[in-house]
């Protein structure tokens, strides 16, 4: 029992030996789970403490990333549009008003937006704020006065900087300030770039805005384009301007300006038709800005915007005038090429139906023509002194010659002021060159009118040719005349005379005749191709015009240049508001219904002209010659006359006698004025005058002409020189004439006139020719009256003339007056008859008359420098005008 007892104390201390070190073992796993537990929980609770630190740091992290890249895209948009902004507002559409100055935009380049303030963004640099006007919409501001009138200066001033002067018109209407609002841009309003529109002016204001819209809708667009802003940027050109209306307060509006004011905001924007309002309610459309101003800052719809100062006073008013200035003086001409064909075209017209090309670019940009044909068949054309009325008709000429071949186009040319503009179309000792068209220019022929009537007689006589070519083939007209003779010359002549006003100045023959000479060509020359362009400055005096109603209407085409009067009807003035380089074009007789306005382009100087006529030139006929040049202020010279070169000595005598040459006539042809020497009474010359050099010049040539038709040795020259102003030419004749010629002065004078009238009366036959030169004849009066045989001085002196001509000797003598010569022929009732011609330099046509010359009265002949009247009894009926050759020598 104890055994077992012992066992089982043995078994049960071992079982509890057993109990106690699992439990001390599962004690101190406890208490190493314990530990760790601890621990554990240590690390949770640090962990979780340090959680929100890390979060936290995360978030800033992202947010820190987040900011930048927001900082990072704000710059990017704000330079963007800083960039953009520099795009659609460029020079002095944004720039700063210290560095502003006017910048307008390129040719058809639309000029963008203009800067009213900024827009300023955290951390970056401010945005320019801009308002879309010209081409994009209309500007409504409401708030500030003060401040509204800053933004209208600044969109009005940026507006003008960026278009080119005079292509923005403004119109103010301002019914509380009366315009104050506005006294910065007055300087325009002399350019009439600005008006005023009073209290009660806002219905017509709207209407003719509504108007211009229509107008440019209909006539300018034509359905073409849908705004001005596509057809600029189509064709390269704007035809209208922008016309921007400012409505600052007023009355509440009608219903009438209520209707108009929302068809201008509707449609106007398209056709440059824009208002900036304040106080006037306008509709909302997607065109309209609004811009609500407070005292320092503005909002544009929701963006904030910080305002731009106002533009200085003295910055709007140097500019406005600047511009005023700029449009006084009247834009640029466009290039003259923009008027030739391209040179592969050129001469490639045909004119029977008639001559059109283009004199410049109208408004819309389209050419403007000009035509002469049956309809209209002449134009008339007037500007005062400074309008460019030689330019337009160089601009004519070049047009028209670029296009028609010299056999389909024959120019006449001749300009009655002072001065060698048309010089350049004939040939010159510079240049070589000459216009194949021209068959005439004359130049400095203010006080030679003869001239001009010669040139219509010309044309008269080439339209009887014409009308009787036209006769015989059976028909009226030129075109029909070269169909029916296509071998025929029949090109069109145009007539261009400048200042012809001085043509039918005065109330004598000359212009009654031309008057007379103008009508019939004006009313018969359009069927056969003849038409007249005349050109003066002022046309209201020219009585033998005016007070031919018939002639005036056949000048249909009109073309009126900057300030012209009387060109156009009565109550037509659109020339009065032309810029310079500018011409109302009208082919309706000046009513107001045919106006087409031309830009003109420039063809004045020498350089545009020279590679045109160059080219010209190089391209004439083989056949082709020089026009013929008349120059009033040249003194032409006998070794150069065709008539003198042509005299030979014939192989036997010739019945109708030799020929002196006097001068060169006033004439197209330059043909010398002929006195022709037969055996019949009379065939002497007197000059008349006490000019010396013009006296001794006519002597000169009629001798040395003579001298060319005779042998040496088979005529006989006498040369008496009696004033010793006269010696020295009278001394190179007879050094010239060498054994021809004898010499004679006041001492041996008499015996000449002896031995001569004894030699009339003595046996054998005429004997040669012999010719009595006298130089200031009536010097000796005194020498001749003394007797020398049988009779005096005086006395064979008139035997030679009675019958010196029938045994072939003739006198050419100078008189230094009429009543001189008439006191040598006899006295006051002495005959006439002896002397068969005469040449008047400065004597009065009074005196000439009437035993001297047809009539009672005596020629319409005023003397004047370097000119003679020349009568033939034998030949003419009418005197002719003569310039005497210069010195030989």
């Amino acid at each position: 029992m104890a055994d077992r007892r012992s066992q089982l104390v043995t078994r049960v201390r071992e079982l509890l030996a057993e109990a106690l070190g699992a439990s001390r073992e599962r004690s101190t796993a406890a208490q190493v789970a314990l530990t760790a537990a601890r621990e554990r929980a240590v690390r949770i609770r640090r962990a979780a403490a340090a959680v929100p630190e890390r979060v936290g740091a995360e978030r800033d992290r992202r947010l820190a990333e987040i900011d930048s890249r927001h900082a990072a895209r704000l710059a990017v948009l704000a330079r963007e549009a800083a960039e953009a902004a520099a795009r659609e507002a460029p020079g002095a559409g944004s720039a700063d008003w210290p560095e502003w100055r006017p910048s307008p935009a390129e040719r058809a380049e639309p000029p963008g937006a203009a800067r009213i303030g900024t827009v300023r963004l955290a951390g970056t640099d401010p945005v320019p704020a801009l308002v879309a006007l010209l081409d994009a919409g209309h500007v409504a501001l409401d708030g500030d006065a003060d401040g509204c009138a800053a933004v209208v200066s600044a969109l009005l001033l940026r507006s003008l900087g960026r278009a080119a002067p005079g292509t923005v018109r403004l119109v103010g209407y301002d019914p509380d300030r009366l315009g104050g609002g506005l006294a910065g841009f007055a300087p325009l309003g002399p350019a009439g770039l600005l008006t005023f529109v009073g209290p009660g002016g806002l219905g017509r204001l709207l209407d003719d805005l509504v108007e211009q819209i229509r107008r440019i809708n209909e006539t300018v667009l034509a359905g073409e384009h849908a705004s001005l802003r596509d057809l600029a940027a189509a064709t390269g050109r704007r035809p209208e301007p922008w016309r921007v209306a400012v409505l600052l307060g007023g009355e509440e509006l009608s219903r009438h300006e209520r209707g108009q004011l929302d068809r201008v905001v509707r449609a106007g924007a398209a056709c440059g038709v824009h208002v900036i309002v304040r106080g006037v309610p306008i509709p909302d459309e997607p065109s309209v800005t609004r811009v609500t101003v407070t005292a320092d800052d503005a909002w544009i719809g929701h963006l904030p915007v910080r305002l731009d100062p106002p533009p200085p006073a003295a910055l709007v008013t140097e500019t406005c005038r600047g511009i005023a200035s700029v449009v006084s003086a009247g834009p640029a001409p466009t290039p003259f090429t923009d008027l030739l064909p391209p040179p592969d075209q050129m001469w490639r017209e045909d004119s029977a139906t008639g001559l059109t090309a283009p004199i410049g670019e109208g408004p819309d940009g389209r050419p403007v023509l000009l035509t002469l044909g049956d309809y209209p068949p002449h134009a008339l054309i007037g500007g005062p002194s400074g309008t460019g009325k030689t330019n337009l008709i160089f601009a004519w000429i070049g047009s028209l010659a670029a296009r028609y071949s010299p056999a389909e186009l024959e120019f006449y040319l001749l300009d009655f002021k002072e001065g060698v503009s048309f010089a350049r179309f004939a040939q010159g000792r510079r240049d070589p060159s000459w216009l194949p068209h021209m068959r005439l220019v004359g130049i400095n022929v203010n006080t030679d009118r003869e001239f001009g009537l010669a040139l219509l007689r010309f044309l008269t006589e080439e339209l009887r040719r014409r009308a009787d070519a036209a006769k015989k083939h059976e028909v009226t007209k030129l075109a029909e005349l070269r169909a029916v003779d296509p071998t025929g010359h029949w090109p069109r002549i145009v007539a261009v005379v400048d200042e012809f006003q001085m043509l039918l100045a005065g109330r004598d023959a000359v212009a009654r005749e031309a008057a007379d000479l103008l009508e019939d060509l004006a009313r018969r020359g359009r069927s056969q191709g003849i038409h007249l362009v005349l050109a003066s400055q002022d046309v209201r005096g020219i009585e033998a015009l005016w007070g031919r109603p018939a002639l005036v209407a056949q000048f249909t085409l009109r073309i009126a240049l900057p300030k012209a009067l009387r060109i156009l009807a009565e109550r037509n003035d659109a020339a009065q508001s032309l810029p310079k380089f500018h011409a109302v074009v009208n082919a309706e007789s000046g009513l107001t219904e045919g106006n087409e306005v031309a830009r003109i382009p420039s063809a004045g100087d020498w350089e545009t002209w020279s590679e045109l006529q160059h080219r010209l030139w190089r391209m004439r006929p083989a056949e082709a010659s020089p026009a013929r040049l008349f120059d009033g202020d040249a003194i032409p010279r006998l070794a150069d006359a065709p008539d003198f070169r042509a005299l030979r000595a014939p192989e036997v005598g010739t019945p109708r006698g030799p020929v002196a040459l006097l001068g060169e006539i006033i004439d197209v042809q330059a043909r010398s004025a002929a006195l022709r020497l037969p055996r019949a009474p009379g065939r002497n010359l007197a000059v008349l005058g006490t000019r010396v050099d013009e006296a001794c010049a006519v002597l000169d040539a009629a001798a040395r002409s003579l001298a060319r038709q005779h042998r040496p040795g088979s005529a006989r020259f006498s040369i008496a020189c009696l004033d010793p102003d006269a010696d020295p030419a009278a001394r190179a004749l007879y050094e010239d004439l060498a054994d021809d010629a004898a010499w004679y002065d006041e001492e041996t004078v008499a015996e000449l006139m002896a031995e001569t009238a004894d030699a009339l009366g003595a046996p054998g036959g005429t004997g040669a020719p012999h010719y009595l030169l006298l130089f200031a004849v009536d010097a000796a009066a005194g020498t001749l009256a003394a007797r020398t045989g049988r009779a005096t001085g005086l006395e064979n002196l008139r035997r030679i003339l009675h019958d010196g001509p029938e045994r072939r000797t003739h006198v050419l003598a100078w008189w230094r007056g009429v009543a001189r010569m008439r006191a040598d022929l006899g006295g006051t009732g002495a005959r006439t008859d002896q002397i068969g011609a005469w040449v008047a330099l400065d004597t009065h046509g009074g005196e000439l008359g009437p035993s001297l010359y047809p009539g009672n009265t005596g020629p319409d002949w005023y003397p004047r420098p370097w000119r003679g009247l020349f009568f033939d009894r034998a030949v003419h009926r009418t005197g002719q005008t003569i310039i005497p050759y210069g010195p030989a020598r």
